[in-house]
Order: C-alpha cells, then structure tokens, then sequence
C-alpha cells in the first residue's frame, strides 16, 4: 500500500431501509409544516405572526390510538417467520384444506401475538405518561394583565415567559431579563450537549435595562430570528426596538439563547419564545425511536424460509412418488399443511419465554444491583456485539474535578503536601512588614524559604484571579440569603463557572487559605487567610476559545495600583508565550502521561503608560468593521511576549470505579470501544489516556482541523501513513471527511484500535453508529447518560443507559439500564454470552424436535400410499410436544453455560469464542481474525 493513494469522493446512494432520519427538513415538512423560513417575533404579542408554528408538545411515542394496531400487526407479519403461521391459520377455513381443529392453529399464534401487543402498550403507556409530565409543567406567562400560569403544551411563539431557578426552558427562547445583579445568569446543558459545564448567558442590554419586567410590554419590539436548524453552539439574530428615536438594534448570538432542555442555574430569567415542538433545537437533535429487531431473529427468520424450501421439496417428492395422480396441485397443498411442523410455532413461543426469563435473571443479579431490562426482545444482541461506542462524561468519568498537582520548575506539589502551600500562604499574609535586620540575614534556609514562599504565593494568586468563576451566596436556611452575601459566608458558598477546570482551581485556592468571596463584571474580592479583603478590578477579559486554547485578564490591584496581565492555557500555545526554560516540555509531558489535564498560568505586569496604549488599539480594533478578530487577536499577541512562567497545574477528571479493568476486558473480548463526547480535544484525549482507552505503548494521531476536501484528502493520506495508532477527531474535520471521503475514512477508523470523537454533536454521534452498522455489518453498543446520547442509543443495535448525574433522560430510551459502567462488563460478558447461547441451543432442540415429528409423519404417509390425511392425528401432534419433549425447553432456559460465571470476566475470550462457534452454526458476522486465549487471560489475535 502506498503513502498517498487517491482518495474517491462519496457517491450519494440510496439508503434501502425505511427508518426516519432526524433533520430540519424531515420534522417541519410533516403533518404540513412546511419548508423552515425565517421569522419576525413580536414580544408579548403571539397573535403578530407571519407563519403557522407547530405546538409545544414533546412526543415521543412510536404509535398513536389509530396506528397501534395496525403498525404492531405490520412490524411482526412483515417477516417470513409469523406471515407463515398467519397463513397457515387462515387455510384452515377452507374445507378442503382443513386437517385438524381450528384452535390447533389460531390459540398458539394468538398467544405470542398477545404477548407481543401487550409488551408494546406498556412500552408506549410508559412512553405517553412520561411525555404528558413534561407537557404539564407549570410556567409563568406575562400578559397585559399580569402573570399567568400555563402549561408548557399551552406556549406560543412569541410569549414572555418566566423560567425560576432551577427549572427546566421550555421552548427556545431569547434571553431578555434576569434577575442577578450581575446582569447574567448560568445555564446547565447537560441534557442538551452533554456538558456539564455551566454556560454564561447574557441579556438583551436594551431590555435588561429597563425598570421592570413587565415594562416588556410596553415597548414596541420584535426579534429576528433564523430559519429552524439543528446547529446547538450557534444562533444568529437581531433585537429591534421600534418606539425609540432613532430605534435601537442589537445583534443577537448563542450568548443570548435559551434551548429547551437546559436549565436555569442561577436567578430568576424571562425570555420570548422564538421555536416550539418539533422546531425545537433537542427535538430535531433527536432521531424518531424504532422497533429494534434481534439478529437472532432475523436469523431465524432466514432459517425458517430454508425449512419452508425443504418443506415444499418433501411434498413433491410425496406427490411425486403417487406419479401426480389426480388432482396432484391439491395434495401438494395438504402435504404442505400436513408437514406444516417442520416449521415450529413453538420456536416463537418458546424463545419468547426464553427472552423473557433472560430478562428476569438480569434484574434479579445482585452484581449489577439497580439493572433494569426496558426492550426484553434483544437479550442475544448483549453477548454478539463488536463495537462499543460510549460518552466520557459521566459515563466514564464521575464530574468531579480534584486539583492533583502545582508544579513550581524546582518543586511539585501533590495531594499530600498541599499543607505546605497553605504553609506558605500563611505566612505571606501573616509575617509583619518590618522584620528585625538580624533576623533577615541570621540563616540562609529562612531566605530560601521566604523565596520559596513568594514563588508559591504568586503562583496561588494568579490561579486565584485569572478565570471566568462567579460565587454565589444562597441562604441554607440559618443565614439570609443577602446576610450571607454581605458577609462572605462560607457555608453559603457556591462556585458557578462555564467550565469545571476552573471551578476545580478555585476551590483549591479557597482550601490553601486564599478564596474569591467577590464578583462581578468590574471587580473582584480576595479572602485572605488574615480575613482581609483584597480587592481588584477587572480592566479586561479574554475568555478562553477552541481556536486561541488560553485565557486571559488584566486586573488592577487597588492597594497598590499595579497592573498585571495574568494568562492560562494549554501548553502548546503557552511555550511560544512565556520566557525561555528547560522544564517546560518536560514536566507537561510527565503529567500529561499520569492522566491530568495540563495549564500553564503565566503573568506580565504592565505599566499605566503600556496598558492606556494598549486599551487604546484594543478598543480602535474592536471598532472595526473588517477583519476585526483577525485585529483584536493581533492586539492581544502583542502583549503575550516574554512572560514570566509562574506554575503549572494539574486536574484529574475522576473516573468511575473500575473503568479501566472493564474497558480492559472488553478489549480483550474483541470489542473495539470508540468514546464520542461534546467536550473539548484536550480534555477528551486526557480522559482517554487515564482510562487507558490508549494504551501506554499506542501512538496517538489527533486528526487536525479540516475545512475542505483538499485539506481532509492530505490528512487521511497522512492518517494511513500510522500504522496501530488511535485516533483523535473533532466533529467539524469529522463532518467534512464523512462529506468527501465517508468509505475511506470509516475503513482507516475502523482499523484503529481506538478512536476518540470530540465536540460531537448528538446527530453525529447516531450517525457514527450507522455508518458502523452499514459499513462493517456488525453489531453495535452505545453507552450514555444524558439527553444529547438518546439518538445514538435509539440509532443502536443495543442500548445501553447509565442512571448518573446528567439524569434519567438516556436511561428511560434505552434498551437496558445500569447505575454504574463496570456493570457493563458483567451485562455483555456473562448475560449476554449465556442468552445468546441458551436460545440457540434452545432453537435447535425445538427443531429438532419438529423435524423428528415430521419424520415420523412421513414414514406414515409412505405406509399409508395415497391417504394424504392426517397420519399422525390432530391430537397426537398437539400432545406429543408438551407431554414427551416439554422438559428440555426450560432446562436449556435456566441451564448454566459451560464454564463458570466467574471465569468468564478472567477469560473474556469465551465471549468471543461462543460467538464464533455459535455463528459456524447460524451464518451471519463472521470474524474477520482468529483469537487464542492465554493462561492470563489475555487474548492473542491472529489476522488471516
């Protein structure tokens, strides 16, 4: 294979199967909707409308009253396997074909037809109660004449509505006012793009400026609004104000945004609608759910048209061996009906049962206590699969954010000498200022120490003042809430930030002795150990973007009037930024490989004459109308030159308990495990490290960032150049590879032994897994815990949700769910292995036993030439399988597997194992490699 081989563009091709995909377009053209536009909204005035918007009503059921019945008779006649029996039942109303009592047919196919519609209306009333209790949230209206209460079906496009503190936006909506005196307030996303990091939301200024909220009303206002879409990090639209002179427009961004399914944080917020049901933003994130079919079913659908093949070849030759005497066309039909058994209806009924006590061992499990089987149709899909597909946060990690590490160039500090730091903080702000000139020189350690105090003191100041972290005080039901605030009350305390790393780091300077008790869009308070406030203000705020990977702020210190420039980032833009040293390199890549994520905090003071010549090109540059971020990024460079590195810091995303171990095993197994998250490179490479998702001794190839075809086609040719290395990819370079070369670049991933998607969004994580299902044929497994993995649980072959801190959104739409990850091994290693060996040995017996009563059948036929009529008899035929062959059926459903349970997890080889012995037999995903098992328990793979 050669180095740059030309890549093909994807060919469009028709997709052959009739799921519904989630897009704009297919969700508004339904029911009517037509093709998405544009849209003027006036607030308050929801009757001010351009267009037909759909109502406010999440639905996530399959059927409705009308469809139930007729799409649940359709899902289960569509396959050869039931349509046979159906018409095999109905033949028995014509006279000349009937050979036995009618119940004989219709009773055994109106059970499992029973059972099916039954499982499916507890499933779709399940479904139903829980969308009618989001329907029915009570929300605040504001109206001309006052506030009303409505329910979250009752919304419109263009209301005022009032969202409380810590309740869930139920529409998509503008953000207008707030509470806070900071004039901001804080989102959870969670639900919505799988962060858990708080998201800083701002007001319209022209409508946060006024007096009241009810003030929104009397101004004549409208906004803007583009066309529905699916994008969840980008918004564009104006605010207009019309009865002012001259009006006032503002321009509108994801800053001012509120989508539905996120949450207030922080205050009190009030909003206008601009999007309702089906255009909401988590609604067309979501695909259509799906009747998920076992392949263990189609399998045996596939082997019930081969029975039907030799039984239509056994019933010529009978008619055959009567030399087609007579009306020969009408016993080829009895003959077909006579030999009807070879094709066992007891097959569906007996793996049904099997289905449904599989279901009932995994619950009653004490190993993975708290599992719950919600789709008992696909226990076999657990012990077949081949690719995992899993979120990072809180499936793999417990989002909770610990400082491991300061690390000084000459000394690092861990968990267990941070009482030094706080040593050294200590005696910074409690030393008097005028030591005796004996003391000053009476030893060299005490210079070394005070040196060595100084240096850690700037380093926990500078971490201390350079983010984007708010406090705030709540009352815990002792202290006032405003009481609290005053005082700076600890207990009262809580730290709100867009990103967990920061929070993480301020925490740990409050712990060393020097907390942020203060903030607001101006200034900034620091507690000292001595309880002395130190006060700074903020002159200037450089948030942290996915382009620049750093942050930065310019605070004046209002006790001494310096001015320093403090600035945080990663470690590959920070090296070209801080003065030269020999330690940088080095020790980042040391932490790094222990699994932390890595900042380097550095600092510039500035003179009053530097800083006033910079705010003056700073604001001349953010005054421009061309080109301006190219302009404010090259005004700010101007400053990040030869600064002093002060520390670098380490903080560990916590995982789960035994992640590594499980995720081991699964390996071992033959299971590749891809993780795709909506969180950042950095961070998601971090966690793939610590969770040896990447092995130690494996190279990693993070796949850069990629606008067009030309750029993608030089990096997958530079991507097949690596040979066992594991990918890392964000999803905007995804999104253009799978445009221009999909088929290439799934078969270089597919090769990988690892691969790491970050910054997906929900769609493009089911798409990911389709393309999987289509492209390798195998079975598939995604893991989640939040509302942005339900597409790609629902897009799987299995899924599989974890009941965590993100909520039960994921676990209630999927197929299985665990309270914990390393539940997952036991799941797919012991359960799934056993019910998938169980029902085949299960569907071999009653076969077999079908096969033996047909036999028997035609042994009869040929003693008997030219009687064609029920040898056997009705009722020998009805009793021979219960009262002679009834016992092995549950013996084979509750029978132990070979091999003891406890072995497996040691062995995870006997997974793959079974699966291949087992697919000898039923023909279907046949392995591409051959494995061996060690006596450690390690598996060795050997390519053929």
């Amino acid at each position: 294979m050669t180095d740059n081989i030309p890549l093909q563009p994807v060919r469009q091709k028709k997709r052959m199967d009739s799921r519904p995909r989630a897009g704009c377009g297919e969700w508004l053209r339904c029911c009517g909707g037509g093709e998405p536009r544009p849209r003027t909204v006036w607030l308050g005035h929801p009757e001010k409308r351009d267009q037909r918007y759909p109502r406010n009503v999440i639905n996530n059921q399959k059927y409705n009253l009308f469809t139930f019945l007729p799409g649940v008779l359709f899902n289960q006649f569509k396959y050869f396997f039931n349509l046979y029996f159906l018409l095999l039942a109905c033949s028995q109303f014509v006279p000349e074909m009937r050979l036995g009592a009618l119940y004989t047919y219709w009773v055994p196919l109106g059970f499992v037809l029973a059972v099916t519609i039954i499982r499916e209306a507890v499933e779709e009333i399940r479904c139903y109660m829980r969308d009618k209790e989001v329907n029915s949230q009570v929300y605040s209206r504001l109206t001309a004449r006052g506030t009303v209460k409505v329910k979250s079906s009752s919304i419109q496009v263009g209301d005022l509505i009032i969202v409380e503190k810590n309740q869930r936006v139920p529409a998509d909506m503008i953000f207008l006012r707030t509470s806070e005196k900071n004039g901001s307030c804080f989102l959870r996303t969670d639900q919505l793009d799988g962060e858990t990091d708080w998201k800083l939301r701002l007001p319209v200024a022209c409508t946060q400026r006024l007096p009241t909220a009810a003030d929104l009303l009397q101004i004549r206002s409208h906004v803007y609004a583009e066309e529905p879409n699916i994008d969840i990090h980008n918004f564009v639209g104006t605010f207009t104000r019309e009865d002012s002179d001259p009006p006032v427009s503002e321009s509108l961004s994801i800053e001012n945004a509120l989508w539905a399914g996120t949450v207030s944080a922080s205050g009190t917020v009030v909003g206008v609608v601009l999007y309702t049901g089906r255009e909401l933003r988590s609604v067309m994130n979501t695909s259509n759910p799906r009747s998920k079919i076992g392949l263990f079913d189609l399998e045996v659908n596939c082997l019930t048209k081969i029975l039907f093949a030799a039984l239509v070849v056994v019933s010529l030759v009978m008619v055959a061996l009567q030399h087609f005497a007579g009306r020969w066309y009408l016993q080829i039909i009895r003959f077909l009906l006579l030999f009807s058994n070879i094709i066992p209806i007891s097959l569906r009924v007996n793996l049904d049962m099997g289905k449904i006590v599989y279901s009932w061992v995994i619950r009653r499990d004490s190993k993975i206590p708290g599992t719950v089987v919600r789709s008992s149709t696909i226990p076999e899909q657990l012990g077949r699969i081949s690719y995992l597909l899993t979120d990072k946060t809180g499936t793999l990690t417990q989002n909770e954010m610990v400082f491991k590490r300061l690390h000084l160039g000459t000394v690092a500090y861990g968990l267990d000498s941070m009482d030094e730091v706080q040593s050294h903080i200590f005696s910074i702000y409690t030393q008097q200022p005028q030591d005796p000139p004996a003391q000053k020189g009476s030893a060299p350690t005490t210079k070394v120490r005070r040196t060595m105090s100084s240096r850690v003191h700037e380093a926990v100041k500078a971490i201390a003042l350079c983010h984007n972290v708010t406090p705030v005080y709540e009352s815990n039901g002792v202290t006032d809430q405003a009481e609290a605030e005053k005082q700076y009350e600890d207990s009262c305390r809580v730290y709100q930030a867009s990103s967990p790393d920061e929070v993480a780091l301020v925490q740990w300077t409050d712990s060393v002795g020097l907390a942020l008790v203060g903030r607001d869009q101006s200034s900034m308070q620091l507690r000292t150990p001595g309880d002395q406030i130190l006060n700074f203000t903020i002159l200037q705020l450089f948030p942290f973007t996915y382009e620049s990977k750093r942050m930065g702020i310019i605070v004046r210190d209002e006790s001494t009037g310096e001015i320093t420039f403090y600035m945080k980032g990663a470690d590959v833009v920070m090296a070209g930024v801080v003065q030269y040293n020999d330690w940088l390199e080095e020790e980042c890549g040391n932490m790094a490989r222990e699994g932390l994520r890595v900042l380097v905090v550095a600092k510039k003071s500035l003179a009053e004459e530097q800083y006033q010549d910079f705010e003056a090109r700073y604001v001349q540059a953010k005054l421009s109308v061309h080109d301006r971020s190219l302009k404010v990024a090259t005004v700010i460079e101007s400053l990040e030159m030869e600064m002093e590195l002060l520390c670098l810091t380490g903080v560990e995303d916590q995982l789960q308990a035994d992640v590594r171990p499980t995720l081991e095993t699964l390996r071992n197994a033959g299971i590749k495990v891809w993780m795709l998250t909506g969180d950042k490179l950095e961070t998601a490479t971090c966690t793939a490290k610590n969770a040896h998702l990447v092995t130690r001794n494996q190279d990693i190839h993070i796949f850069r960032l990629v606008t067009n075809r030309g750029e993608a086609h030089l990096e997958l040719n530079a991507f097949r150049r690596k040979h066992d290395c594991a990918l890392v990819i964000s999803g905007d370079s995804l999104e253009v590879c799978l445009k221009y070369y999909e088929y290439e670049f799934m078969e270089l991933a597919c090769q990988c032994p690892a691969v790491v998607c970050c910054r997906c969004a929900p769609t493009q994580k089911a798409q990911i897994v389709r393309l999987l299902q289509e492209r390798t044929g195998r079975l598939t497994c995604a893991v989640g815990d939040g509302g942005n993995d339900v597409s790609m649980i629902q897009e799987s072959d299995c899924g599989v949700g974890v009941e965590g801190k993100e909520g039960k959104q994921a676990s209630l739409a999927a197929d299985f769910s665990i309270t914990q990850f390393r539940h997952l091994g036991r799941l797919l290693m012991v359960h799934g292995r056993n019910s998938y060996k169980r029902s085949a040995a299960l569907s071999q017996f009653v076969i077999h036993r079908s096969l033996c009563i047909s036999a028997m059948q035609a042994v009869l036929g040929l003693d008997l030439m030219g009687c064609c009529g029920d040898s056997l008899g009705s009722d020998t035929r009805l009793s021979f399988p219960p009262c002679f062959t009834s016992l092995p059926s549950p013996s084979i459903k509750d029978s132990s597997s070979s091999g003891t349970q406890p072995s497996i997890p040691c062995f995870p080889c006997f997974l793959w194992f079974w699966t291949k012995t087992l697919s000898r037999k039923w023909p279907c995903c046949t392995p591409s490699s051959t494995k061996t098992c060690s006596r450690d328990g390690h598996c060795l793979t050997r390519r053929s």
